[in-house]
């Protein structure tokens, strides 16, 4: 085989339990990591009805159970559907577990850290796993894995319930394997059964390798993308498609955009929230407001509004209040008459008359002055509105996307923003969560901005480092994803030609570590500190500098683990304004942590 050839990879079958893959930088491994690293992180707590996997809440669920809700899925939605939802939650929960697999082994091999996937399966009771080949380099961007699933406890519910049939059914593993490996790769990476039991196979076996390395990968992209009804129904009825494109072929090909760089991108299940509610509205009339940071998106999400309502096909403008001057807002907006003010020799239109038919998308919608928003909710609410130093009425027949990141009820308070609008704005929120929330998005994103910035720089790019995507995928990205874009961007012109980006490529020297963490520490009087000193030049790392704070509280004797807890605990509820979830990620913690804590934590 060519790669075969390239790489020097070596298939070797051995006996049971002793395993041996040759990778491309010459390490060898022989067997599965000891996995009491992984099962140490497991914890029951029966008396409180809590089992926890490091930081993630778990639960004990019945094969049977998890047959049965199978099949009312397939029942109520349809097969392809049910399809869809199950790979979609196993590529989430393989995501989830690439994070833990870094965590658990941050100082191991690429391949033993890469380990914990299929030995989760085991610890969890879905499959037993067995590697046949495993080809990966991140740094090179390759990737090839070959193995097999014995005794699949979902083939297991899939055949009790609908028997033997003709297709693979190992829907959550196959999403499961996909999420996790595109998670260490940093590439969207698609596993696809070519053997099942619940097809008549002794085994199932998968194949994993990059989507742009399979022929027909739409054929299985489709199930990790979240889609109305009405296009599954389409999919399920190929006739409809034409003589040319049928089923999965044409359905992706009508979801393409000219420009796919501006298509939604993601993975993670705040994501796939926003798509389901885009989803909803998109087909409707209905004004759309959407919220949230700076910089996670909403302008993609806009056109994305635009792209799956009955618009389509007519105009999409943008236009951002915080760039044009308060004086030319009006004009921008709804257009000038000649003469209306000195300068204008001529009449022009405005962005609603350049949008009509189509959507209008306003970001930064917080920023019109009081004047262009009465004018705004005259159009909004009667589909009228007046060029500048005209009295002639015009009609439009435009949808407008608006959003803000801004808290609009406090602008309403503070006098800024007129209630009437807000009202008329508010019809169908949706709140986009930050990057940090939505970490499973983080390896898609990086793979359509690296391909559309090396296009754009002229750069060729192989990858990237192990460290570096750890780095990625641990920041807190305050920026969202216009910071990981920029980032991004300086490693692509810092990174050699043909080569792989590494961490002194991305962070510049002011931002510091990508993984950094503000340390709390405690004064003589138990007062909490807003970080550890800094480390002068010569002084130990930073672990050992916490170790030696750490030391210095134990030798104190006067503050206990409670204490220190407790002390973080109100700091941070304190400064969230009582906010768990908010502070909850100040902590690093999930809610359902942050609540636990809380609960048992002296008031």
């Amino acid at each position: 085989m060519e790669l075969k050839k390239k790489y020097g990879v070596i298939k070797s079958r051995c006996p049971k339990n002793d395993l041996r893959i040759d990778i491309p930088d010459g390490m060898q491994y022989k067997g599965f990591p000891d996995m009491r690293d992984l099962a140490a992180r497991l914890h029951f707590n029966p008396a409180e009805g809590r089992i926890w996997l490091d930081d993630s809440r778990m639960i004990l669920l019945r094969t049977e159970a998890l047959g049965a809700l199978r099949q009312e899925l397939i029942e109520s939605l349809g097969i392809e559907s049910a399809r869809g939802l199950l790979t979609r939650m196993g590529y989430l929960a393989g995501s989830k577990d690439a994070a833990l697999a870094r965590k658990v082994r941050p100082e191991a091999s690429l391949i033993d850290m890469f380990m914990v996937g299929p030995q989760m399966h085991g610890l969890e009771g879905v499959v037993q796993v067995e590697l046949l080949r495993l080809e990966m380099d991140s740094a090179k961007g390759h990737f090839y894995c070959e193995v097999l699933w014995k005794d699949s406890s979902e083939d297991e519910s899939h055949i009790a319930n609908y028997g033997v049939g003709n297709e693979p059914a190992c829907w959550m593993q196959t999403g499961y394997a996909s999420g996790y490996s595109t998670a260490f790769m940093g590439k969207r990476i698609l596993f696809r059964e070519i053997e099942c039991t619940s097809s008549g196979g002794k085994n199932c076996k998968a194949i994993g390798k990059p989507v742009e390395d399979w022929d027909d990968p739409e054929l299985d992209l489709q199930y990790l993308q979240a889609r109305p009804m009405r296009q599954r129904m389409e999919l399920a009825a190929p006739e409809s498609a034409g003589p040319e494109k049928t089923g999965a072929v044409a359905l992706m090909a009508a979801g393409r955009t000219k420009s796919a760089q501006f298509d939604a991108i993601g993975a993670s299940a705040g994501f796939f929230g926003v798509i389901h509610r885009i989803n909803r509205v998109a087909t409707t009339r209905a004004t759309v407001l959407l919220l949230g940071e700076s910089g996670v998106g909403k302008s993609m999400f806009a056109a994305e509004v635009h792209k799956k309502s009955t618009r389509a096909d007519k105009p999409f403008i943008q236009l951002n209040c915080s760039a044009i001057p308060e004086q030319l807002m009006e004009s921008e907006l709804f257009g000038v008459d000649k003469g209306a003010y000195t300068g204008v020799t001529e009449s022009r239109s405005g962005r609603f008359e350049a949008a009509d038919g189509g959507t209008l998308f306003l970001d930064e919608v917080a920023l019109l002055s009081l004047t262009a928003q009465a004018k705004l909710l005259r159009v909004l609410q009667g589909g009228e509105l007046e060029h500048l130093g005209s009295n002639k009425t015009r009609k439009v027949d435009v949808r407008v996307v608006a959003a803000t990141n801004e808290n609009l009820l406090q602008a309403i308070e503070q006098g800024r923003f007129r209630k009437d609008l807000y009202y008329r704005l508010n019809v169908f929120p949706i709140l986009i969560p930050p990057l940090r929330e939505r970490r499973a998005d983080i390896p898609l994103l990086l793979e359509s901005l690296l391909e559309r910035l090396c296009a754009l720089h002229g750069r060729r790019i192989s990858g990237f480092t192990n460290r570096a995507m750890q780095a990625l995928l641990t920041h807190q990205w305050p920026g969202n994803i216009r910071e990981l874009e920029n980032v991004l961007e300086r490693g692509i012109i810092l990174a050699e030609e043909g080569g792989a980006i590494d961490i002194p490529h991305l962070f510049s020297v002011d931002e510091g570590p990508a993984n950094a963490t503000t340390l709390l520490g405690l004064s003589e009087l138990g007062a909490l500190l807003p970080a550890l000193p800094e480390a002068a030049p010569g002084e130990a790392p930073d672990e050992s500098r916490l170790g030696a704070w750490a030391a210095g509280i134990i030798e104190n004797r006067e503050v206990s683990m409670q204490d220190i807890e407790t002390a973080m605990l109100r700091a941070a509820m304190k400064s969230a304004n009582g906010n768990i979830s908010k502070a909850a990620t100040l902590l690093g913690l999930s809610r359902a942590q942050m609540e636990y804590r809380t609960k048992k934590s002296p008031t």
